[in-house]
């Protein structure tokens, strides 16, 4: 077991499957040291566990919970053609999106719950620059996006 997986275990939480695409596109590809992941939903097994806007039907601190989610399936995805998550020298850069209702402004906070997963299971390495953008809907109807952008050490 790698050690970020190990991490993970301390945590509580267990590295889900990648989430399969809904369209056309690859969960995450490499290109040099770089791994670049799709936006990944708030999946579990297979399906969303809340949908709407953010500020309307879903609550902040709920969407917060879903940007969690979010980090964790971008971390499968990262592991698919890494092989290996200790191979992760550090994030770059988070890109959030969130479904928001008009009057919405909190999805730096929204965000924070992939940037706080990040840093919590690699520590310094997840360390990023960042996005948060209040959108009108996402994919499904879901309420948060994440994409992640990692270099990895030499194979």
């Amino acid at each position: 077991m790698s050690a970020v997986e190990a991490r993970l275990r301390e945590l509580g939480l267990t590295l889900p499957p990648v989430v399969p695409p809904v369209a056309a596109y690859q969960p995450a590809v490499q290109s040099g040291v770089y791994v670049y992941t799709a936006g990944q939903l708030p999946m579990v097994d297979g399906k969303l566990t809340l949908t709407g806007k953010v500020g309307a039907e879903v609550t902040a601190e709920e969407a917060k919970e879903q940007a969690r989610v979010c980090a964790l399936n971008a971390l499968a995805a990262v592991k698919s053609v890494a092989g290996d998550l200790d191979r992760v020298a550090r994030v770059v850069k988070v890109v959030g999106f969130v479904a928001s209702a008009a009057d919405f402004t909190g999805q730096p906070g929204v965000i924070n719950g992939a940037s706080e997963l990040l840093g919590e299971v690699l520590g310094d390495k997840g360390v990023h620059a960042r996005s948060a953008v209040g959108v009108a809907v996402l994919p499904l109807d879901a309420p948060v996006e994440v994409e992640v952008q990692v270099e990895l050490t030499e194979a």
